[in-house]
């Protein structure tokens, strides 16, 4: 009697602590909304500095020329790099020193951060990440 009392308790505390973390991620991955400014747009071009291929989310990070003529660094975020190579995205698209021009949703907070919607490269060619939910 009570082993079956000590396995349905355990049962219980490890379906619940699985439930809970499972849940937990879940409700951790934000809106786009919530980050970004939906109503605004934004396109800056600079160097690629660096390009993290990953999941959730990739980031291509960016030397941009302020207005004053100073270097100051820009984060782009996109999908999951599984999404953008569904997309036709190849991280040798992204080479560090290439110059690109990104359009996007300005960041809420004023940092210089952008929702990436679309990249074109320096010979023209445009590669779309289809994170806005318009697309």
């Amino acid at each position: 009697m009570i082993a079956k009392w000590i396995n349905a308790q355990t049962v219980k505390i490890v379906v619940s602590g699985s439930s809970f973390f499972f849940c937990s991620n879940v409700f951790s991955h934000h809106s786009v909304a919530l980050q970004f400014d939906m109503t605004k747009e934004i396109t800056v071009s600079g160097s690629v500095v660096e390009l993290e291929w990953r999941n959730p989310h990739a980031w291509l990070h960016l030397e941009v020329e302020s207005e004053v003529g100073e270097p100051e660094l820009w984060k782009v975020e996109f999908g999951s790099a599984n999404s953008l190579y569904r997309r036709g995205w190849r991280p040798a698209n992204l080479p560090v020193g290439s110059i690109v021009t990104v359009h996007g949703l300005p960041s809420r907070d004023g940092s210089r951060t952008v929702d990436g919607e679309e990249v074109t490269l320096s010979d023209g060619t445009r590669l779309l990440s289809g994170s806005n939910p318009d697309d």
